[in-house]
């Protein structure tokens, strides 16, 4: 990613010793793990759990890409794989060491993120602490999240508070975006949302059009967009402290079409599944329905896209985010270190066969079948007029080519001060840092950005 760079990275005081002995405690598990692959001597049926893995993949393919006889053979094969291996094991003698290996592993990719994330705070990004506002207006969608606005009774906690609170009607086709001009007008300095993120992004276009702070609870059902804040998404109402004791940060705004997103667009395969009318209701069943004719039925839009000067040719899937999700998930369910980068973040990918989709099932997203960057600009192309595209889970139909763009610190996010929400773990571990600082070398360069806590 090209980011702002610091010179130095650094150990909070007083956690520096504990960092190097997590580092070290890493280092003497991993140790621990070659230890018990060659301790077990039976390299032959070590290699074979690998293929079993694999067989696992490819078993899984023929299930989602296949109808009929080939799905039941493939789900068969992708519980039969992993099951065989087990027996095998159990009944080699090897079993002992593979839940060695196993459990020692997850020792040290354990103490490896912990000692890791003691090298600075996980959330930090530049803040400043603010005045409360004097007319905040939140915006809430009673239905959001299986009607959390009530079970949380949020309506009252906010108007408690100071705030004015307009419900979403949905018997006269709400407009989120027209409540929230509709407060502007009447002098609100302060928007909020309670409920999904694409009801955020709507509001969260007024506020960064008008230079006002903007805030959301997490009422919604997934609430990505408040995971990546730090909120914590069980309780919303502890996002009403912002109102209180709040601190404002800068944070990005993508643009599809001139239409603003906080999380991701998605083209391909899950665009074309939220299309259809099914789908909110029996997901997976719809999916299933629809995955043999995208992924080799040739069902579809044929997309191509550009970002920046690269060129991505007939992706099944396609994710573009505002900024880059730690690891590769085409499904944008993952964490975001950052939502200040200044860069959008696109995965594409392309899976031909059983192949390639034993090669992901191993190697996860370093598989050929997923490409992985960043870019200021996207643009998607197809050979139908109109692309299928879900904008923060929203089904929605372009005209191409549709242009994603990202406004870098468009957004004042007014935030609590104190955010009980778990911190940002990376799922992937760099063991060249944990190396570094095992044997006590904790410079290294880092995110400006992220050195300051938002304490």
């Amino acid at each position: 990613m090209n980011a702002t760079r610091a010179k130095d990275e650094t150990v909070p005081d007083g956690s520096g010793a504990e960092a190097r002995n997590l580092a070290r405690l890493a280092l003497l598990c991993l140790a621990g793990v070659v230890v018990a692959v060659v301790a077990a001597g039976q390299w032959l049926l070590l290699l074979l759990g690998l293929a079993g893995i694999g067989l696992a993949g490819a078993g899984l393919w023929w299930a989602v890409a296949h109808r009929g006889v080939a799905r039941a053979c493939g789900a068969l094969l992708a519980v039969a794989a992993p099951v065989a291996v087990l027996v095998l094991y159990a009944v080699s003698g090897l079993w002992p060491f593979a839940a060695a290996a196993l459990g020692l592993w997850g020792a040290a990719l354990a103490c490896a993120r912990s000692a890791l994330r003691r090298l600075r705070a996980p959330r930090g990004r530049r803040s400043r602490s603010v005045r409360p506002p004097r007319r905040p207006v939140l915006i809430m969608n009673p239905r959001s999240g299986g009607g959390k606005v009530v079970e949380h009774g949020l309506v009252e906690r906010a108007e408690a508070l100071g705030a004015q609170v307009m419900l979403l009607d949905f018997d006269r086709d709400p407009d989120p975006a027209a409540l929230a001009r509709q407060a502007v007008a009447e002098g609100a300095d302060l928007l909020g949302v309670a409920g999904g993120d694409g009801t955020q992004a709507l509001v969260a276009a007024v506020a960064a059009e008008h230079g006002l702070p903007f805030m959301v609870l997490s009422a919604g059902t997934r609430n990505h967009f408040a995971m990546d804040l730090g909120l914590d998404r069980d309780n919303p109402v502890s996002g009403l402290d912002a109102l209180s004791d709040g601190v404002e940060i800068r944070v990005d705004l993508g643009d599809v079409a001139g239409r603003p997103f906080v999380n991701t667009v998605s083209f391909g395969t899950y665009a074309e599944i939220v299309q259809s009318p099914e789908y909110r209701d029996a997901k997976a069943v719809t999916a299933l329905d629809r995955l043999p004719d995208l992924l080799v039925g040739g069902a579809g839009a044929r997309l191509s896209a550009r970002a920046d000067g690269r060129r991505l040719h007939d992706p099944q899937a396609l994710l573009v985010s505002n900024n880059p999700y730690a690891l590769a998930d085409p499904l944008g369910v993952g964490r975001r270190p950052r939502l200040d980068g200044g860069e959008l973040g696109v995965i594409a990918v392309r899976i031909e066969g059983a192949a390639q989709a034993a090669e992901l099932a191993l190697r996860g997203e370093r598989a050929s079948g997923i490409t992985a960057l960043t870019s200021r600009r996207v643009i998607v192309e197809a050979e139908e007029e109109f692309i299928p595209v879900a904008v923060d889970g929203e089904a929605l139909t372009l005209p191409q080519p549709v242009v994603c763009t990202v406004r870098p610190g468009a957004l004042r996010m007014r935030v609590p001060r104190h955010r009980p929400g778990a911190p940002y773990t990376a799922p992937s571990v760099d063991w060249r840092r944990v190396v570094r600082l095992a044997l006590g070398r904790t410079s290294h360069p880092t995110d400006k950005n992220q050195e300051q806590s938002d304490a």
